[in-house]
């Protein structure tokens, strides 16, 4: 993962840096540079000490672009325009979410895996960014990067976008996909690159992500940096990204599997119903069942201290 204490470049006028479960991208030089994504709450002062490393204490950026508006990528975008004054785009798609006009849509956990298991204790919305959230270009252009363009590619969230630079081919590719396998236990801990789905439990519709992914292997990246998990460079990069994209499926089950969300610009339209998630009632019966055998023990204890001992304190045998 990226050293926390300062951002690790990837290719020509593009670094990273990991904030707890995210990444954030510096692009640009010290003359005009963006910001993509501003990741979890609470790393404000690491991203600004990034900044300073990379571009020096004036360098202050041309804006903020967020890939997509789910928490764990917008945590600090206020903060940070605070203390910047600039701008932050986002897809219009995006926008009824960070203007708190709409919820995403609801989270799944039924989906399973790690990430499934984890999202019951993820926060349910994100960051409010009234009055500061712009819509990015119709035309793909992106603010203060000249030679960017953005792709919209949604499937993971309504206004998901990717950035792309054609001279050398290199992708920010939000959560379009993770460079680290979110499904698994040791993919989480371990960080291991792995090409692999976006974040299952907050991905609304299956058809539209994984064709997104499809979309983005046919510009055969060079380079790759995701939301979540390490950048991927080297001369197989595309064809790895190929081969993933070829071989990607759907999870085997979950809300969100056969049935989509549906989002416009008012936000979320239509969710189909939720499964039955059994795991919060095993938990409970598990707590439950403590607290009784922790009871009966308690009592029988108690049941045999009076046994032992008379009144008085004195022991009968």
């Amino acid at each position: 993962m990226a050293n926390n204490e300062g951002p690790v470049a990837i290719a020509p006028g593009v670094a990273y840096l990991t904030t707890g479960i995210s990444n954030v991208y510096f692009v640009g030089d010290s003359a005009d540079w963006v910001l993509v994504d501003a990741g979890v709450v609470g790393y404000t002062r690491q991203i600004l000490a990034a900044a300073v490393s990379r571009f020096g204490t004036a360098a202050y950026p041309h804006a903020i672009v967020l890939t997509h508006g789910h928490y764990d990528h917008v945590g600090c975008a206020r903060d940070l325009h605070a203390e910047w004054n600039c701008p932050v785009f986002a897809h219009p798609l995006e926008l009824p979410y960070l203007t708190g006009k709409s919820d995403y849509p609801q989270k799944d956990p039924t989906v399973g895996g790690a990430m499934g298991f984890l999202s019951r204790f993820f926060p349910s919305r994100t960051v409010n960014l009234s009055g500061i959230v712009k819509e990015l270009p119709v035309d793909g252009s992106v603010p203060g990067l000249s030679g960017w363009t953005a792709i919209h590619t949604p499937g993971h969230a309504p206004g998901q976008i990717s950035l792309w630079r054609e001279s050398d081919r290199v992708l920010i590719a939000g959560d379009a996909m993770a460079s680290a396998d979110l499904d698994s236990w040791r993919g989480i801990t371990t960080q291991k690159p792995k090409l692999s789905r976006p974040p299952s439990p907050f991905t609304y519709d299956w058809s539209l992500a994984t064709g997104s992914i499809r979309q983005l292997a046919k510009l055969e990246p060079a380079i790759i940096g995701c939301g979540h998990g390490e950048p991927m460079t080297g001369p197989d990069t595309a064809a790895r990204i190929r081969q993933f994209a070829d071989a990607v499926r759907p999870p085997s089950h979950g809300r969100y599997v056969a049935t989509p969300a549906k989002a416009d610009q008012r936000g979320v339209v239509y969710e189909p119903p939720a499964p039955p998630d059994r795991l919060p009632k095993i938990a409970a019966g598990i707590v439950a069942g403590t607290f009784l055998v922790a009871g009966a023990l308690y009592r029988k204890r108690g049941a045999k201290a009076k046994r032992d001992f008379a009144p008085g304190g004195k022991r009968t045998d």
